[in-house]
């Protein structure tokens, strides 16, 4: 009977599917079978042969590898390795390339032969990489084949560099990278315009040949391509749905990347559901969307012709319900986002009480707080609330590198207006000007550089909060040690990132806090900072009893928006808040009409956020709620 309802649950996947907790638990699994193959192998006296992948998506796998190998002994001389792609033209020296990404998360770090080792070599004349990808394929032919090949996916449904259009039995070839993917790696390469635009790949017959696939996502921003590679039909505009047709594959997913998935997104879909309040919400929302029509227009014929007849069996009419729901998204609308003083607080998102809150916001790059909360923070000074607003990082890699020549050029003609000794300033200039001459992508600036770059961040983050209204004793530039590397890649999270985080709190004591809830971001750097502020939260609420009274807010609007059925405070701005809202995101003007790393969204952030809030208040109008101007949206974080 349990299959039959799983079978039931996952009647929309056409692929088999695995989803585990988090990427941790996935990637120990995964080393864990890779682990098994190797050693039977031994057993046996033969070579596990290993198709191998790059990118984010393995490196957790590659690191319970190491360990395995290191604590428990795994020996890698038996294996032979052969990996899915490397860039084209690419050295193997490069900081970009595949070999260096390979030797630095896995072979450096256990005793495979270098014999062993095969990535496609991206130093070929163009003439020879015909012959060499036919040999390539030899090679894999003649030890055997592959017992496992391991895939990530892109955003474009690639598997290696398999792009949209590539046939279901293609071989090792050139292939020409499609404009998301290069938009997806200009991170690493210093700007898209530095990305090749052609990579060596396996083939999809390639692929097909292995004895044993698994691909592998995780996070959120894999979960569209995910569900079009599961429950989609086959085609190759999508390359990952060929995968449907292999009799040895299997998605191995956390449940992020699971989550648009019909029986973790719709599961009524699919399954008798147990209807608590936040999955009737979810559910009313879906419905009200599908057929474009207000919560309290829906119909019990709606209900039941949409699947969701078990909802009103369970909890009674659908008038009935359609109140509940609405009453529930109108209450989570405030005019009043540190409560209202003097006011019935039982069906407002925030408390009544005290009167004048104390509140701390936390950005983790200098117009964060601007960009996604501007409006409520303008709100809540203006409302007499005791606002602080603390930048967890100075963003010094995201400034153009003119911008530093140009305001040491300013700083130069200043100084000897009024009469200043400018030659050591101009030593400075002259070694920045030479270092810049020769730099090449995702080279790590002089300090000095590091410097200008963050002053001119912090300088813009001060204007920005003064434009909100905050005197500058409450603006606070932590600098997380965590963050100060000069590259894209930081250091490891410490004891001093948190005890930093806990010191400002303590010394605060607010009664809200609002940080970065969108991890959606290219650079990785919010997840961090939310996950330092919670710790410091965490510690902090086992001794301090102010810390009861501390309720936490999460915040989008850079990268991405909550769903509407999980806004649980809703903040509606007028035209002239989201006009003050955008000159204060103008104060940022390093990040002005074109950022350094603008991610995959090609609009100017003021314009990303603009739009987002408009597109917040069309939603809950939709629903059949009041038609705000837009809105902010916050989600609480809810403490164990």
């Amino acid at each position: 009977m349990a299959r039959l309802n799983f079978l039931e649950e996952t009647r929309f996947e056409k692929l088999p599917v695995t989803v585990y907790e988090n990427e941790s638990i996935a990637c120990r699994k995964v080393a864990l079978r890779i682990s098994d193959i190797i050693k039977s192998k031994q057993r046996r006296l033969e070579n596990a042969v290993l198709g191998l992948a790059t990118g984010a998506t393995p490196v957790g796998v590659y690191e319970e590898l190491i360990r395995l190998h290191k604590e428990e002994g795994l020996s890698f001389k038996n294996v032979i390795t052969f990996n899915l792609d490397e860039y084209y033209p690419m050295q193997p020296d490069s900081k970009q390339s595949y070999v260096k990404f390979m030797d630095e998360n896995l072979f450096n770090h256990i005793d495979i032969k270098r014999d062993n080792i095969h990535i496609p070599d991206g130093t070929l004349d163009k003439e020879d990489i015909t012959n060499y990808c036919l040999a390539y394929e030899q090679k894999i032919s003649a030890v055997g084949g592959l017992d496992l090949q391991i895939l990530g996916i892109g955003r474009t449904g690639h598997i290696g560099f398999n792009e949209p259009g590539s046939a279901p039995n293609s071989g090792t070839r050139l292939v020409t990278l499609d404009d998301l993917t290069r938009r997806d790696a200009s991170r690493d390469f210093g700007g898209k315009e530095n990305v090749p635009t052609k990579a060596i790949t396996m083939g999809i017959g390639t692929i097909f040949k292995a004895r044993e696939i698994i691909l592998m996502a995780w996070n959120k921003k894999k979960a569209p391509i995910i569900k079009k590679a599961v429950e989609g039909e086959i085609s190759a505009n999508v390359p990952a749905t060929f995968l449907q047709l292999a009799e040895n594959v299997e998605f191995i997913l956390d449940k992020e990347a699971a989550s648009e998935l019909t029986r973790f997104d719709t599961p009524w879909l699919v399954k008798d559901c147990a209807w608590d309040e936040p999955l009737i919400k979810k559910a009313v929302i879906w419905l009200s969307g599908k057929l474009n029509k207000a919560v309290l227009k829906l119909t019990e014929e709606d209900y039941n012709a949409n699947g969701m007849a078990q909802l009103i069996t369970d909890q009674g009419t659908a008038y009935d319900i359609n109140i509940k729901v609405f009453n529930k998204l109108q209450h989570s609308i405030t005019g009043w986002p540190g409560g209202k003083p003097n006011a019935d607080d039982s069906q407002r998102p925030e408390r009544a009480k005290p009167a004048q809150k104390r509140s701390l916001i936390f950005s983790p790059h200098p117009d964060d707080d601007v960009i996604s909360m501007g409006g409520t923070f303008i709100r809540l000074v203006d409302q007499g609330h005791d606002v602080h607003v603390a930048y967890q990082t100075s963003g010094n890699t995201a400034v153009w590198d003119t911008d530093v020549l140009r305001y040491v050029e300013f700083t130069i003609d200043f100084n000897k207006s009024i009469g200043e000794d400018t030659s050591k300033l101009e030593k400075t200039y002259q070694k920045m000007w030479k270092f810049f001459e020769k730099k090449k992508p995702n080279d790590i600036d002089l300090k000095e550089i590091q410097d200008v770059k963050g002053f001119i961040r912090k300088t813009e983050a001060i204007a920005g909060a003064r434009y909100a209204g905050l005197q500058d004793e409450n603006i606070h530039f932590m600098a997380l040690p965590f963050y100060e590397t000069g590259k894209k890649v930081k250091k490891p999270v410490t004891k001093k990132d948190v005890e930093l985080t806990k010191e400002l709190l303590q010394e605060i004591k607010p009664h809200q806090v609002f940080t970065a809830g969108d991890f959606a971001d290219p650079h990785g750097t919010h997840i961090v900072c939310f996950n330092i502020v919670l710790e410091a939260l965490n510690q902090l609420r086992k001794t301090e009893e102010w810390t009861k009274d501390c309720w936490l807010w999460m915040y989008r609007g850079a990268w991405q928006e909550f769903n509407i059925h999980e806004i649980e405070m809703a903040v509606p701005l007028s035209p002239q808040e989201v006009e003050k809202k955008k000159h204060a995101i103008f104060q940022h003007q390093s990040q002005k009409d074109r950022p350094v790393f603008p991610g995959d969204d090609e609009r100017e952030f003021w314009v990303r956020a603009e739009e987002r809030n408009r597109e917040t208040a069309e939603a809950y109008h939709k629903l059949g709620l009041a038609d705000y101007e837009a809105m902010e949206a916050f989600v609480r974080w809810k403490f164990d």
